[in-house]
């Protein structure tokens, strides 16, 4: 005998979808970002790589922001190597801040290690 769905059902899981979807764009898009650039330079203190993406924390001038870096993929392609993000390296950002003024995170678009760029986003 063949399983079948229930229109119920069906709906429910269409509703599940509709109702995560603007969850996984505001977290993973840049819907929450200001959609201007601004430049941050400071000094590592945390680091988290993996997926969906990494972060870093970044002491700013005493202030502590949360930097989102790309997927791991996303790194490498920019030429970021293993153990180039560790606490105490001195880095530049180039990125999209939050839009809400009290929230000090940033959605890194270029990454600055010395001289050298690290272009995570072309297309911004």
């Amino acid at each position: 005998m063949r399983p079948t769905t229930s229109r119920p059902t069906i709906a429910a899981m269409a509703l599940i979808a509709m109702l995560a979807a603007p969850a996984a764009r505001a977290h993973h898009g840049w819907a929450w970002t200001t959609g201007k650039s601004i430049e941050l330079s400071g000094t590592i203190t945390a680091v988290k790589l993996g997926n969906p993406h990494g972060v870093i924390t970044v002491d700013v001038g005493g202030t502590s922001w949360s930097a989102e870096v790309g997927q791991p993929w996303r790194n490498a392609e920019a030429g970021i190597k293993d153990g180039d993000l560790a606490p105490g390296v001195a880095v530049r950002i180039v990125g999209e801040p939050s839009a809400d003024p009290n929230e000090k995170r940033i959605k890194v678009v270029r990454l600055y290690l010395g001289a050298k760029e690290h272009i995570l986003y072309s297309d911004r």
